[in-house]
């Protein structure tokens, strides 16, 4: 990325999101601060939030849905519909402020990107058979996420909490709704750790707002539209940027970004591609990498820093590959930088699904070079500076701040969050004893290299063994 390109993106109002955006931002803040007190008990301050985010939409075709339920809400009627409604106009807001930043980003970094597809005519994805059974149960989804608005994170006890480990047991048996289930999962677990909540200093409003609105979007009848659809399959050459650790209490997702080199001469894109297992919270650090061991292909590429031949792979919307380790194969040496120098440029970028134009989901492969680390660990390229944010350096891997702040390159992620722009890095270039080498978070796949961090790993790695093992003689049972 050159200097030019952050000036562009960076200059001025740093983290500027457009015109409206803060006015937007503003309204969202107040619709969540009613979510942290609760719909039942609206202060005045807190029912005209409610009514001033319904009210942003006026002039739109969502406009007398919204002022309905904001006047119901307000009133103390609180009907699924209502929250269906707000949490909707909520999202909207959200994706505006979504799209002007990603515009902002593509600009300056002279980026192409595609068009979501319209919808398709006839029903949702959830029809069929399933439909009756899956309609059972997302109605508990919601009765459930019903009762978290009106009550708010503020009056969240041990018992609401736990009256969703029923809906969420039945939704991991409905392999359609497992992401639904992944997320209702993750969000029990964080309200369950923060408990009580009422006496909490500091509250994470904006995520677990955004948890909850995408919870009871997904949970509608009907709409497993927010999820990205089929798009093609795919044959080519898959060139590894990077790999981002997302982890959690009770899952790890392995999310790769890559550009591909389609077999039959088009142009390249930038796609991703997930695995995600389930774990518990005392499997950590190195691991980790036992978890996916079933994708030894994509772990290969990783460790070894190889390409990938991928033959009719899934391609969704979103960009994202479906993995499937009997459609691919290692191939040749492909370093992480020198694919960003080359094919980055030119690729065509994906589109965002609508449920996913959330600012804080903002993850765009880039590559930075020829700047100057600041004493906060910031990247200062010519004046324009971008901080890095080192706290989403995964624990399973080599790559530390202090390697950071040593290179001299460095593939990342750029991200929005908390108002500015940041740079989660991927791979670096450095000097380690003098000499200049390559280090990525996904070095350490096949197992650390490290014998500091192979010990390490090694007493760890009996958990797992451990745990498999056990799961195994209750199946067995």
């Amino acid at each position: 990325m050159l200097a030019v390109q952050l000036a562009a993106l960076l200059g001025g109002d740093s983290g500027n999101a457009g015109e409206g955006a803060e006015e937007a931002l503003a309204l969202l803040d107040g619709f969540d601060d009613a979510l942290v007190h609760g719909l039942a008990r609206l202060a005045d301050e807190r029912a005209d939030a409610v009514t001033a985010l319904a009210a942003a939409f006026a002039a739109t075709p969502l406009g007398d849905r919204l002022a309905e339920a904001a006047d119901a809400v307000v009133s103390g009627s609180i009907t699924q519909e209502h929250l269906t409604a707000l949490a909707g106009g909520r999202v909207a807001l959200s994706g505006a402020v979504h799209d002007s930043l990603l515009e902002s980003l593509d600009t300056a970094l002279g980026r192409e990107r595609a068009d979501w597809p319209p919808a398709p005519d006839g029903p949702g994805t959830a029809g069929g058979a399933a439909a009756q059974p899956a309609g059972h149960v997302l109605g508990g989804v919601r009765s459930w996420l019903r009762e978290l608005a009106i009550t708010g994170w503020r009056g969240v006890d041990h018992d609401l909490v736990s009256a969703a480990d029923q809906v969420i047991e039945a939704l991991l048996a409905a392999p359609d709704l497992r992401r639904l289930a992944v997320l209702l999962d993750g969000f029990a677990a964080e309200l369950r750790a923060s408990c009580p909540i009422g006496s909490a200093e500091h509250l994470p409003v904006r995520r677990w707002a955004d948890l909850w609105t995408r919870a009871l979007l997904l949970s509608q009848d009907g709409v497993l539209t927010g999820e990205p659809r089929p798009a093609a399959t795919v044959s080519g050459r898959l060139l590894v940027l990077g790999v981002d650790v997302h982890e959690h209490g009770t899952a790890v997702q392995f999310q790769v970004h890559a550009v591909l080199e389609p077999a039959d001469g088009g142009g390249s894109r930038l796609v991703r591609t997930s695995v995600t297992v389930a774990k518990v919270d005392t499997i950590v650090g190195t691991a980790l990498w036992k978890l996916p061991q079933r994708h030894k292909v994509l772990l290969a590429a990783l460790a070894d820093r190889r390409s990938v031949e991928i033959t009719d792979m899934p391609l969704l919307d979103s960009g994202d590959l479906v993995w499937d380790d009997d459609r691919a194969f290692v191939s040749k040496p492909a370093d992480p930088l020198a694919t960003a120098r080359l094919c980055l440029p030119g690729a065509l970028a994906p589109a965002v699904p609508p449920l996913d134009r959330v600012p804080v989901r903002i993850a765009e492969p880039v590559l930075v070079e020829g700047y100057k680390v600041t004493k906060d660990g910031s990247f200062d390229l010519d004046g324009a500076v971008l901080a890095v944010d080192a706290e989403r350096l995964p624990d399973c891997g080599p790559l530390t701040s202090k390697l950071v702040a040593a290179s001299s390159a460095c593939v990342g992620l750029v991200r929005w969050d908390g108002g500015r722009w940041t740079l989660q890095p991927l791979a670096v270039q450095a000097k380690v004893k003098r000499e200049a080498v390559v280090v990525a978070t996904g070095d350490w796949a096949l197992g650390p290299t490290d014998p500091k961090a192979a010990k390490a790993e090694a007493k760890a790695a009996d958990a797992v063994t451990v745990l498999r093992e056990r799961a195994g003689r209750l199946l067995r049972r």
